[in-house]
Parts: C-alpha cells; sequence; structure tokens
C-alpha cells in the first residue's frame, strides 16, 4: 500500500512524543511495496480518517542525527576530498565553492525547492506551489514513514531532505574544477536545482511521481544524487572544456593526506545518507549500515586488486577512489540487498568505475577534472541497475516492490535512462544559459594564476 502520501497528523506532536513506550511497539518492518526511500510529507487532509499519529523519540533522534552526518559530508568531507585532489593553487576555490552550494541550495530549498520536490498539487513530474516558503508547515505537522502509523515531524523530513539537495550540486564541481567562474557556479547551482534536481527528486521519491509509480527501487539517491550529479558533470566538462595544459603540465592532487581524510570523512557520513533514509531507527536501518560498511570494503579491495595487477602498484588515490566508488553504488541499494550481494555489487561498481577513469576518460579525451562522472555517475548506474537484481530474495534481498528479477530490473533502467536524457538535456540548456549571461570560464590568466587568487583573493598556503 502506498502510504507515502498521507501525513498522519491526527494528533498534536507534542502529545505524540510523550508515548514512546507506544511507539515501541510498532512494527519496524519496510513496507516490501515501497519502491523508494522518502516518503511525502502533507498537511493532512487525510487526517481526520486515521487514529493518532506515533512519533517515537528515538525515529526524531536519529533523524536528526541522519541530517548533520549528510551536512558533515559535504563541508568538511566532499571539500576536503575535492580540495585535495586540485593543485594547490585551486583549494580554497575548491572550498569556497562547496560552502557556498550549501549554503545557497538550503535558502532555495526552504523558499522552493521542497514544494517543488515534495508538494501536494503538481503531477508526475513535479511537486506544486503549495509548499513555497513551507507555507502550512507547523510543530504539528508530520511525516509519514515506512511503518504504518508512525510518523516524523515534518521539520526533520525537510531537514534531512534538504541536504540531499545540498550536496547533488555540489558533486557536480568536480567535473570542471580549476577553471570556473565564482558566479557561474552560484548561478548555474541555483538553475540546475530547480529544473534538474527536484524534478527527478519528485518522480523517483514522491508518491504520485512518474518513476514512483513505476516501482522504482532508489533507497537514497542512486538516480536522484549521483547519476543526476555525474550526467550534469559530464555536460559542463564538455561545455566548459579542458584545463590549459592538461596532458603537458603536472595536475597531480597536491595532496593526498587531504583527499583520504575528505573521503574517510565522507565514509563516516554517508551512514546518515544511507541508513538515515529508511527514515526510522528500526532494523531496516541497521541493514542499511552494515550494507554502508561492506559494499564499500569490496569497492576499495577491488580498486586497489586492479591497480596491482595494471600498474603494478596500489595508490592511495585509487583507494580513496574505490572508497567512493562502494558509497555510490550502494546507495541505492542498501536497503533493498543483502550483506553479500552489497559485497558483489561494490566490486563490480568499482571495476566499472575504474575502467572508465583509467581507460575511457583518457580515449575519448574529456576533461572530467576529478572524475565525477567516472565514479559518481558509472557507479550510481550500475548500483541502480544492480538493485533490481541484487534485491530479489534469491540472491539474498528483500524482494522489495514484490516484482521478478526481469520486471525490477526493466524498471531499473527505465528510470537511469529517464534520468541521464533529463538531466543531460536539462544541464546542457542551463549552462548555455549561464554561459550566455555572465559567462562560465575564467580568463587563460586567472586559471594559469589559480583560482584562490584571481577569484578569491586569498591562498590557501603561505611559503
Amino acid at each position: 500500500m502506498k502510504h507515502f502520501r498521507a501525513l498522519l497528523a491526527a494528533t498534536p506532536i507534542m502529545a505524540i512524543l510523550a508515548l514512546p513506550a507506544v511507539a515501541a511497539t510498532a512494527p519496524a518492518v519496510l513496507d516490501p511495496a515501497a519502491p523508494s526511500a522518502a516518503p511525502v510529507a502533507d498537511t493532512a487532509a487525510a487526517a481526520a480518517e486515521t487514529v493518532a499519529a506515533i512519533v517515537d523519540k528515538g525515529d526524531v533522534s536519529w533523524m536528526m542525527v541522519s541530517s548533520l552526518l549528510v551536512l558533515f559530508m559535504i563541508v568538511p568531507g566532499l571539500a576536503l576530498f575535492y580540495g585535495g585532489l586540485v593543485r594547490a593553487k585551486n583549494m580554497l576555490s575548491v572550498l569556497m565553492q562547496c560552502t557556498t552550494i550549501t549554503a545557497v541550495v538550503m535558502i532555495v530549498w526552504v523558499f522552493w525547492g521542497y514544494s517543488f520536490a515534495f508538494g501536494d498539487t503538481g503531477n508526475a513530474f513535479f511537486g506544486g506551489w503549495d509548499k513555497l516558503f513551507l507555507k502550512g508547515v507547523t510543530l504539528d505537522s508530520l511525516a509519514a514513514t515506512f511503518t504504518e502509523g508512525v510518523s516524523l515531524p515534518e521539520y526533520v523530513f525537510i531537514s534531512f531532505q534538504m541536504t540531499f539537495a545540498c550536496i547533488t550540486p555540489a558533486l557536480i564541481i568536480g567535473a570542471f574544477a580549476e577553471r570556473i567562474k565564482f558566479p557561474a557556479v552560484v548561478l548555474f547551482v541555483i538553475l540546475w536545482a530547480t529544473f534538474v534536481y527536484f524534478p527527478i527528486a519528485h518522480m523517483v521519491w514522491d508518491g504520485g511521481g512518474l518513476l514512483y509509480d513505476r516501482g522504482i527501487l532508489d533507497f537514497a539517491g542512486g538516480t536522484v544524487v549521483h547519476i543526476n550529479a555525474g550526467i550534469a558533470g559530464l555536460v559542463g566538462s564538455l561545455v566548459v572544456g579542458k584545463r590549459i595544459g592538461l596532458g603537458k603540465d603536472l595536475m597531480a592532487p597536491h595532496s593526498m593526506t587531504l583527499t583520504m581524510v575528505g573521503a574517510s570523512i565522507l565514509w563516516v557520513g554517508w551512514f546518515g545518507f544511507n541508513a538515515g533514509s529508511n527514515l526510522e531507527a528500526t532494523a531496516g536501518a541497521t541493514l542499511a549500515v552494515i550494507n554502508t560498511f561492506v559494499a564499500t570494503a569490496g569497492a576499495i579491495v577491488s580498486w586497489v586488486v586492479i591497480e596491482s595487477l595494471t600498474r603494478g602498484k596500489a595508490s592511495m588515490l585509487g583507494a580513496a577512489s574505490g572508497l567512493v566508488a562502494g558509497l555510490v553504488a550502494v546507495t541505492p541499494a542498501a536497503g533493498y540487498v543483502g550483506p553479500v550481494g552489497a559485497i558483489v555489487l561494490g566490486i563490480v561498481a568499482s571495476a566499472g568505475c575504474y575502467v572508465f577513469v583509467a581507460v575511457v576518460k583518457p580515449a575519448l579525451g574529456y576533461d572530467d577534472s576529478l572524475d565525477a562522472f567516472g565514479v559518481h555517475g558509472i557507479g550510481g548506474v550500475i548500483g541502480a541497475v544492480g538493485t533490481g537484481i541484487l534485491n530479489d530474495p534469491a540472491l539474498g534481498g528483500i524482494g522489495a516492490g514484490g516484482r521478478s528479477m526481469g520486471e525490477q530490473v526493466w524498471i531499473q533502467v527505465q528510470g537511469v535512462a529517464l534520468t541521464v536524457v533529463w538531466c543531460a538535456i536539462g544541464s546542457f540548456i542551463l549552462y548555455w544559459v549561464v554561459k550566455l549571461v555572465i559567462g562560465l570560464r575564467v580568463s587563460p590568466e586567472a586559471e594559469r594564476e589559480g583560482l584562490d587568487l584571481s577569484s578569491h583573493g586569498e591562498a590557501a598556503y603561505h611559503s
């Protein structure tokens, strides 16, 4: 049953929170028919037809912590991961872009993003206008969870989803790092979140959304976050063009130490990303936790082994890349596959990402600076399709959706295809809009000087 569209808000929140003993007895089982990891918050039109909803203090606490963990993934996690991978003269530009994107998208999310993604007056592609500026959201309004009769305060659901909206465009900047104007990044992110991210989030995660209704399985954002960001990054790298001196100048990461620190923070924060998408502190969250551990482990080992066999040496850069590839791949599958399936998914995704990073990118010659497409785009595709396979109970999955493997894989493929097409076309148009309005790329002189000084007037390091 699709209980996502019904907000259970018959009882004031403070009264509900006083019932932890009752909440503890609520069933803690994921609805096998639920195709995604995010319900819809509503304004309680059907509240009179329901019994008093239960809000468990443990669930609320877990979701607040999960929201903070996802923020921790962006700043400082992603910022340090990307920052260490660029040259020293561009370190602060990456930190500044990640920080500013996070702040700008938070404001956009409150003003119109939440309504566009999870409003109740829209259609299969768009959430509607009814929750602009969080209209109608109060301390008493609730969001449904996966357990019938158990809800969350709508504010915590808004906050959790807000962090997803922040990290997705921040991932994109890795594709065109070291050569784009700072104002162009800000304008593009506002437009991209509005016309690409919010519609995809609605289609995949909102009851009544196009892909939701078709039964796509995307526990924590394989399509919404990673394929979306990866495709936008690839298009951006092509539109912006290659860095000056690519293939001639030394462009090695300036600090693998900082990249390793950032990757480690990403791994820790990802537990909020994946396990938080269960929306309750139940057994479903524990499945996402162990899968986030072991899929990542499998991916690291896979990348290390492949590098050792092909290059003769295993690199820290490779291990960090494998780490992120595993996290990306398990994101859509975290609550649907078993631990063994998660390990297999991590191994396969890491190998696929390695091929695109080490073989395909050099062969085709595009400049995806920090492999946003090679890791997030490709890892997201492998993870999304792999979820349809490994969700099958015969392979240790939970059988969410109740479909045959073939049926579910076909639905996953449709979801991947729609996301790729929507994002590619939308991103291409928006890059050109920004290019015509303020320009995308810094001058050659500014690029050679480094964006830290030319764009921000400061340096990360002083000798």
